[in-house]
C-alpha cells in the first residue's frame, strides 16, 4: 500500500487533471490506520497535494482537504511546523472554508506542543492570519480559529505572543469588524481568562475585560444580553468570581435586577441576570448569594409566577439548581409561604400547559425533592415530605398521571420525582400506600422508549439500594424489584407458543 501511495503521488504530480487518481490516493490513505499511515507518507512531497488546492474546482478541493486531512494527522506537530508552515498559512487565506479549518485544526495541534509552538510564536504572520480568521463568514472558521489561540494561551510564552507583541493591535482592529466580531473575540477572551489568574491578567491588562464589563450597562439590550452570558462563564472560574467581585460586578448586576422593573425591554436580559446568580449560588454558596443579593432570590419568585413562559422556564431551571444542594433548600425553606405559593403554581404548570414547560417544572420538582441517604436527617425529611404534599391532595396520583400521557419527555421526568422520593421513607410509605403502585414500578409494558426504560429501571435501582425499602415494602414487593433489577432495563419476558397439528 505504500508503494502505491508514493506512485500516485508521482502520478498526480505530471498530471493536469488528476481528479480519478485523487480519489484513488483518498481511497488509500482512509484504508490505513493512522499509526500506521505515518512511516509511509513522512517522507512525501505533501506540497504536490497543497499546490492542487488553488484551483475553483469544488470536487477537487474536497479531495485534497480529505487527503491531507488523514495525511496531516498521521504526522507530528513538529514535523508540520517545519515542513508544512508555509502551506498552512496560506491554506488559511484560501476562499475555501474548508481549507481554513483544515490550516486552523492542524495549527491547534502545533500550539499544545511545546517544540512546534516555538516555531509558530517565532512567526507572527501565521498568528496573524489566525487572529484575521475570526473575522470570518462562516462561524466555525472563527470557532476554529478561536479554539487555536485559546489553546496557544495555555503557555506563558504563548499568552506574550499574543498580548505583549504587534499582534495585540491586530486582535484589537479585528474586534472593531462589528459586533459579531467583536463577541467573537470576547468569547476567545474568557476563554483564555479561565484557564488561570496569570491569564486573566493578561487579559485584564490588555483592558478586553474592563471592556466586557462596560458593555453590561450598555444602551443595546441584546448587546447586553451576550455581554451578561460572557460575564457568566468568566464567573465559572474561582479565579475568575474573584477577579468579578473586586470589580463590584456582583453589586451591579443586583442592581440591574432591581432597575429591571422600570425598563420595557428587561425581558431581552433579566433571565441572563438570574442565571449568573444562580450559577453564583451553586459555585459558592447558595445562602451567601441569597443573603447577600435579595433581589435575585425575590426576582426568581416573581418570575415563577409570571405568565411570561420563558421567564417562567428560567425561574424554574433556577429554582432546580438552588433546591438540588441541602442548603439551598433550607434557604428556600426559610422563605415560608413565598416558596409555597411557588410550589403550588409549579403544581399547576406541572399538569397542564406546553409540554416544554412541563418537563422543565418536573425536573425542578425532583431536584428540591431529592435527599441522598447520607443529606436524610429528620428535619430535612420533614421539608421534603412537605413540598411533596403541597403538590397535590393526592401527589402519588398526580404525578402517576402525568407519567401515563402519551409523551415520552412527561413520562421520563415524572418518573425522576418517583426516584426522587424513592430512597426516603416517607416516600416509600406513600408508594406502598398506594393502590396498584408497586405493580405500576415492575409493569415493563409502561414505557416502550429506551429512555422510558432506562428512567424504571433507575427508580428500581433506587429502590432496592434503600436500607429501609425492604422492611417498609415487604419482602414480597422488595424481592420483585431485585428480580426486575437484575433481569436489566431491557428484559423481555418469552412469550410459549402452541401450535396444533392441521390449524390453519
Amino acid at each position: 500500500m505504500a508503494a502505491s501511495i508514493e506512485s500516485l503521488f508521482v502520478e498526480i504530480a505530471s498530471l493536469e487533471e488528476p481528479i480519478e487518481e485523487l480519489q484513488t490516493l483518498k481511497t488509500a490513505v482512509l484504508s490505513i490506520p493512522v499509526s500506521a499511515l505515518r512511516d509511509t507518507v513522512s517522507g512525501l512531497r505533501l506540497e504536490v497535494i497543497f499546490s492542487l488546492l488553488n484551483t475553483n474546482d469544488r470536487e477537487k478541493i474536497e479531495l485534497c482537504v480529505d487527503i491531507l486531512g488523514r495525511i496531516l494527522l498521521a504526522l507530528s506537530p513538529v514535523h508540520l511546523a517545519q515542513n508544512c508552515r508555509v502551506e498552512l498559512q496560506a491554506g488559511l487565506k484560501h476562499p475555501d472554508d474548508t481549507v481554513k479549518i483544515l490550516a486552523l485544526t492542524q495549527i491547534g495541534r502545533m500550539v499544545l506542543n511545546h517544540e512546534a509552538v516555538t516555531e509558530i510564536q517565532n512567526n507572527q504572520d501565521i498568528l496573524r492570519e489566525v487572529i484575521h480568521c475570526i473575522k470570518g463568514e462562516k462561524m466555525t472558521v472563527a470557532k476554529e480559529a478561536i479554539r487555536a489561540l485559546a489553546k496557544l494561551s495555555h503557555s506563558k510564552a504563548g499568552l506574550d505572543a499574543l498580548f505583549r507583541s504587534d499582534l495585540l493591535k491586530d486582535l484589537k482592529d479585528v474586534m472593531a469588524t462589528s459586533d459579531i466580531v467583536r463577541y467573537r473575540v470576547y468569547e476567545l477572551i474568557v476563554d483564555i481568562s479561565s484557564v488561570s489568574p496569570v491569564s486573566l491578567g493578561y487579559c485584564a491588562n490588555s483592558s478586553f475585560i474592563s471592556q466586557l464589563l462596560g458593555e453590561l450597562t450598555g444602551d443595546d439590550v441584546l448587546v447586553r444580553a451576550t455581554a451578561i452570558e460572557m460575564v457568566t462563564t468568566l464567573s465559572h472560574s474561582q479565579h475568575g468570581r474573584q477577579y468579578l467581585a473586586q470589580q463590584g460586578i456582583m453589586d451591579k448586576i443586583s442592581n440591574m435586577i432591581t432597575g429591571a422593573k422600570s425598563d420595557p425591554f428587561s425581558s431581552f436580559y433579566l433571565p441572563g441576570l438570574v442565571k449568573f446568580f444562580g450559577n453564583l449560588a451553586i459555585m459558592d454558596s447558595p445562602q451567601h448569594v441569597c443573603e447577600t443579593y435579595p433581589a435575585f432570590q425575590n426576582k426568581v419568585f416573581e418570575m415563577a409566577i409570571d405568565p411570561d413562559p420563558v421567564m417562567t422556564g428560567v425561574a424554574l431551571d433556577t429554582l432546580g439548581v438552588l433546591g438540588s444542594t441541602v442548603e439551598g433548600k433550607q434557604v428556600l425553606q426559610k422563605t415560608g409561604e413565598k416558596f409555597n405559593a411557588v410550589l403550588k403554581r409549579m403544581s399547576k404548570l406541572a399538569s397542564g400547559g406546553a409540554t416544554e414547560l412541563r418537563v422543565r417544572c418536573l425536573e425542578a420538582i425532583s431536584l428540591l425533592i431529592t435527599l441522598q441517604a447520607e443529606q436524610q436527617t429528620e428535619d430535612l425529611l420533614v421539608l421534603t415530605e412537605s413540598w411533596f404534599h403541597l403538590l397535590s391532595n393526592q401527589p402519588m396520583e398526580m404525578i402517576r398521571n402525568i407519567s401515563t400521557q402519551p409523551f415520552p419527555e412527561l413520562h421520563c421526568s415524572a418518573l425522576r420525582i418517583f426516584t426522587a422520593i424513592a430512597p426516603q421513607p416517607w416516600g416509600q410509605r406513600l408508594m406502598i400506600g398506594t393502590p396498584g403502585f408497586m405493580e405500576f414500578i415492575v409493569d415493563r409494558s409502561t414505557g416502550p422508549t429506551k429512555e422510558a426504560k432506562d428512567a424504571k429501571f433507575e427508580l428500581v435501582g433506587a429502590l432496592v439500594s434503600s436500607s429501609t425499602a425492604a422492611d417498609i415494602l415487604g419482602s414480597q414487593h422488595y424481592l420483585r424489584l431485585r428480580s426486575y433489577l437484575r433481569e436489566g432495563a431491557y428484559y423481555v419476558a418469552a412469550v410459549a407458543t402452541v401450535t396444533t397439528e392441521g390449524a390453519d
